[in-house]
């Protein structure tokens, strides 16, 4: 099955170059392109892609607003963005907003392909060492107390191990490396993690483990 991608980038150059490493792979077609946030919407809705690579920092509308309106009109569309530095305060933001992951403009053509196939396939760009940085930054922004305290009441309706699950998406491990942790089936952990987004009303793996850190599951660090 190809998947569909949508890139999204005011510089013709990211577009073109990230369109020609995509195309070249005989399970991904790029099926269209936006110069701006605004334009990303539009064409979502248009083209119904399966995955969004996107620039956070556009005119018109930036990739943040963006990110939030696709999300929020189209539950079918993966956002994977796009960013220049592996720091960079808004992708903290980009998460919150719905974004699967993200990815750093100078990745490879495999690291590029292989993002869209995990985004695409429902997991989280979240095993890199780098995004687990991110996420624990983005946790010291989030230090609200009614933000905590009702991360505290939403989590209280998991089960124990339900709650040990989720700590370990938070930590970066896959369904098969927290099979291998638990000492179960893989299939076992896919429903523990289906049940997991169903009770606490969130998207994916990324909304997952932002979820954790804000109520404090997993310690930052």
């Amino acid at each position: 099955m190809t998947i569909r991608v949508l890139i999204a980038d005011d510089q013709m150059m990211v577009r073109e170059g990230f369109s020609v490493l995509l195309n070249a792979m005989p399970d991904i077609e790029v099926v269209g392109e936006a110069v701006n946030g605004r334009e990303a919407v539009d064409r979502v809705r248009e083209l119904t892609p399966d995955v969004v690579l996107m620039d956070i920092r556009m005119p018109e509308l930036n990739g943040i607003e963006a990110t939030r309106e696709i999300v929020a009109a189209d539950g079918a569309a993966k956002v994977l963005v796009l960013t220049t530095f592996d720091l960079d305060e808004y992708v903290y933001q980009a998460l919150r907003a719905g974004a699967s992951g993200f990815l750093l403009k100078d990745a490879s053509a495999r690291q590029l392909a292989d993002g869209v196939r995990v985004v695409a396939a429902g997991e989280a760009l979240l095993a890199p060492s780098i995004t687990r940085r991110l996420i624990t930054e983005f946790s010291k922004l989030s230090d609200s107390p009614r933000l905590m305290s009702s991360a505290h009441a939403a989590y209280g309706d998991l089960t124990e191990r339900e709650t040990e699950v989720l700590v370990l998406i938070a930590q970066g491990l896959s369904n098969q490396e927290i099979a291998g942790r638990l000492v179960v089936a893989e299939s076992t952990i896919k429903t523990h993690v289906s049940r997991i987004l169903v009770k606490l009303g969130l998207r994916d793996r990324t909304q997952a483990a932002v979820f954790a850190y804000e109520a404090r599951l997993v310690t930052p660090g």
